[in-house]
């Protein structure tokens, strides 16, 4: 007969409940040197101890500060020329730098690919930014990006009434808006989504022969409603733009639940 003791109870559960408390760790998969140099500058770029402009040490400092070998640092600062954190400018010379905010937008834009967005749920998201960004912009713009704005407009028409591609120019337009916020964090929140949405314009304009009217008649209404200074307008004509935008996509035969995928030009690294 078996022993119901409370004590035998707990000698033959504890074995096995040290086993499952054992299976909850992994082993600890220790960083690769170059990954370490990589973050200990990263580190002192971002806290300011670095600040954007200083110079580096060399390679052959940094190899004796950090206690590595020089190939280790060489492929630790590699990674950091990658990341934007550092860039060359005269000779080999190494200098703090800020990563440029479309090469971030490109590799957002990469993740987001992976993650098998559908042009829905970027259309929401963008639904939501670009009104705002064109109201804040049409306080905030000044005379010479209403005069970029006018120009992108210009050779819109152009490349309408040639039948080119318009996902550069689309994206342009809507960059110089985000710029025109005069607040950095408008674009680094939109761009990845635009730039993923908006080459959708290569399978919609060739099955609709009014969209590209339509698309210049909404920048058009955008760009007096800055002239005038009038953040609603603005953002009411922004709205029925990514709207209507939506619409044709729909109307095209294009369905709006599938993955986007990236465009060439993404695939190839350049944001134009």
């Amino acid at each position: 007969m078996a022993d119901r003791t409370p004590g035998a109870v707990s000698s033959v559960a504890a074995p096995q409940q040290a086993e499952d408390t054992a299976n909850h760790f992994a082993a600890i998969e220790a960083a690769p040197a170059y990954r370490l140099v990589f973050e200990t500058i990263e580190r002192e770029i971002l806290d300011g101890r670095l600040a954007l402009g200083d110079r580096l040490p060399t390679e052959t400092e940094l190899a004796a500060r950090l206690g590595v070998h020089r190939s280790t640092t060489r492929e630790g600062l590699r990674l950091l020329e990658e990341s934007g954190l550092v860039q060359r400018r005269t000779g080999r010379r190494l200098y703090a730098s800020a990563p440029r905010a479309e090469d971030l937008s490109t590799r957002a834009s990469r993740a987001l690919a992976l993650q098998r967005v559908s042009f829905d749920e970027l259309w929401q998201l963008l639904l939501a930014l670009e009104p705002a960004a064109a109201a804040q912009a049409a306080l905030a713009i000044r005379p010479e990006q209403i005069e970029a704005l006018e120009d992108n407009l210009v050779r819109t028409r152009v490349a309408v009434a040639e039948g080119s591609v318009l996902t550069t120019l689309d994206l342009e337009f809507h960059a110089l808006i985000a710029e025109a916020t005069g607040n950095a964090t408008w674009q680094l929140a939109r761009e990845p989504a635009a730039m993923l949405l908006f080459p959708a314009n290569e399978r919609m304009l060739p099955r609709l022969s009014q969209a590209g009217a339509r698309l210049i008649e909404a920048h058009e209404h955008i760009i007096a409603a800055f002239k005038k200074r009038d953040a609603k307008l603005a953002a009411d004509w922004m709205r029925r733009h990514i709207n209507d935008f939506r619409r044709g996509y729909v109307l095209a035969g294009c369905d709006p639940d599938e993955p986007v995928h990236l465009s060439a030009t993404q695939k190839g690294g350049a944001r134009r």
